[in-house]
């Protein structure tokens, strides 16, 4: 695959991602980009595929630098999930901090 060829695909998911998203309500934002969070994980496991397929010192940097970038982004993912998801319990249910012997 040539370099134009794989910025043309790239360009289109770009704009197709965006124009999705875009179209998404505000509320439905988080729970549907939280229930995603396997992409994330696909991303990353991508990424770490290119990564090992790396020959020169620039494709290695890239290759590490998309790794560090996918990580970041599945573990924000769960992050936003677990945070949407305290949302939702009732004050009950949430854990109480422990300490101070009271």
């Amino acid at each position: 695959m040539t370099g134009i060829v794989a910025l043309y695909i790239f360009m289109l998911a770009a704009f197709t991602g965006y124009e999705i998203i875009a179209k998404v309500p505000v509320i439905l934002h988080t729970p549907l980009m939280s229930g995603s969070n396997f992409v994330h994980g696909i991303v990353l496991v991508g990424a770490m595929v290119a990564l090992g397929g790396a020959v020169t010192p620039l494709e290695k940097i890239i290759g590490f630098v998309g790794v560090l970038l996918a990580a970041g982004n599945a573990v924000g993912g769960y992050v936003v999930t677990e945070r949407m998801l305290e949302m939702f319990k009732s004050s009950g249910a949430r854990k109480k901090p422990s300490g101070g012997g009271h």
